[in-house]
């Protein structure tokens, strides 16, 4: 699996997740999702994301996320 496509995994993942929480147990986790959400803005901004870094440090490689 490349970089691209599980960047977009986790964020979609940590959004539903922390939604999901804030509807059944405590809305202060939707905190969670303005992060996911503001990192996301940040990255399509700058170019910088901290997941991509963490990701390439696991050995994993860019490429197509869709084809």
């Amino acid at each position: 699996m490349v970089i691209e496509k599980i960047v977009m995994l986790m964020a979609g993942t940590m959004v539903l997740v922390s939604t999901l929480l804030s509807v059944y147990h405590d809305p202060l986790w939707l905190y969670l999702t303005g992060f996911v959400g503001a990192n996301l803005l940040f990255a399509g901004m700058t170019g910088f994301c901290p997941m991509v870094k963490i990701l390439r440090k696991f050995g994993l490689k860019h490429g197509c996320a869709f084809k």
